[in-house]
């Protein structure tokens, strides 16, 4: 079983993941919020090189350690092809209403369904359109894990009111694309606390 860890980073109390590989050697790192020198010392404290970074979209607060942590890591960056605009927007993305316009260019822009084997785990892209134009999930089905960003939270789901939200498109992102996932699947949410898809399709009041 590989090994997941946080940091709650930034404005926005956003939560970055650490996805380690079972040698403890590598991780992956998700949405690096804030303070991308921090991380790196974190992860570099541990002995761990970055396999790489995934960005589940393109907001202010999931991606202003970014630039920074592959400056320092050489990792590269990842996110969702129909985030580009998100991505590389800083009206787009919200950094220039915050007064800390930034914007994040990524190394590869990767498709829906895309399976991604890094440090010996593989992820498969889940396009979950909604939060914004190109919000992205990660998942890895042979350990039950969902990265879900602020797509899917624990019974709430993410706001849709920032430029290309869409809340019809949200939710039948989550019912098509995420509820047909094992009930069992654990969800690590980009604010807040881990759920699972079958207390989602219970409880949650937005997507029932």
């Amino acid at each position: 079983m590989n090994k997941i860890s946080k940091l709650v980073l930034g404005l926005a109390q956003t939560n970055c993941y650490f996805l380690e590989n079972e040698s403890g050697s590598e991780a992956i790192v998700f949405d690096p919020a804030d303070r991308g020198e921090y991380i790196f010392e974190k992860l570099k404290d541990k002995g761990q090189k970055i396999a790489g970074i995934f960005l589940t979209h393109g907001h202010f607060d999931h991606i202003l350690g970014a630039n920074k942590l592959r400056d320092l890591s050489g990792a590269k960056i990842y996110a969702y092809c129909a985030e580009k605009e998100v991505c590389e927007d800083r009206v787009k993305n919200a950094s220039a209403a915050i007064g800390n316009p930034c914007t994040v260019a990524a190394d590869e822009y990767i498709n829906d369904g895309d399976e991604i084997n890094l440090a010996g785990m593989n992820l498969r892209v889940i396009a979950t359109p909604g939060h914004t134009v190109g919000s992205a999930c990660y998942y890895l089905a042979d350990e039950g894990i969902l990265f879900s960003g602020d797509t899917l939270f624990e019974e709430s789901v993410g706001r849709t009111d920032l430029p290309t939200g869409n809340m019809n498109t949200l939710v039948k992102s989550i019912r098509e694309k995420l509820f047909t996932l094992p009930d069992e699947t654990k969800v690590y949410p980009g604010h807040g606390e881990p759920t699972t898809i079958g207390n989602e399709k219970q409880y949650n009041p937005f997507a029932r």
